[in-house]
């Protein structure tokens, strides 16, 4: 397993994820403001730590797909990303019931809960916003890792 591929096509996949969370709105979706949450998530709102948290996660999740690859589950191809995006998506969705339990935001009445799959903060076009941008992650950090 390249450790260093992994990383730069977790930042590559996670820029890409962003990038699509603030065209959202534009596009007829809900405001997925997944750095908000983050940055509340130890008290006292904090940006750059919610961005800092959001691509550290964006590597972890690339080093377990490549992890995974390198144990014979699946190949880093376009297929396989689909699939690893879906299966991320719905891992995502379902913890995210547990994030109030964690989050001193939460806690304090600061953030509202975000329900799974985030559908306390935009409904059913959270659920599919999310579906899009965990797919757009997957094919990124497939692409760039192919390419390393």
């Amino acid at each position: 397993m390249n450790l260093i591929a992994a990383i730069i096509s977790g930042l590559a996949g996670t820029l890409a994820m962003s990038m699509l969370m603030a065209a959202a709105p534009k596009m007829g979706l809900p405001k997925m403001d997944i750095v908000g949450m983050l940055s509340s998530m130890f008290g006292k709102p904090n940006r750059t730590l919610g961005w800092v948290l959001h691509f550290m996660m964006g590597s972890v999740f690339a080093i377990i797909y490549t992890a995974l690859w390198s144990f014979g589950v699946g190949t880093p191809n376009l297929i396989y990303a689909l699939v690893f995006g879906a299966v991320h998506w719905v891992v995502a969705g379902l913890t995210m019931p547990v994030v109030p339990a964690v989050h001193a935001g939460i806690k304090g009445g600061e953030v509202a809960a975000p329900g799974p799959w985030m559908i306390n903060q935009g409904g059913l076009m959270s659920f599919v916003g999310g579906l899009m941008g965990h797919m757009v992650y997957a094919i990124v950090v497939v692409s760039v890792f192919t390419l390393l």
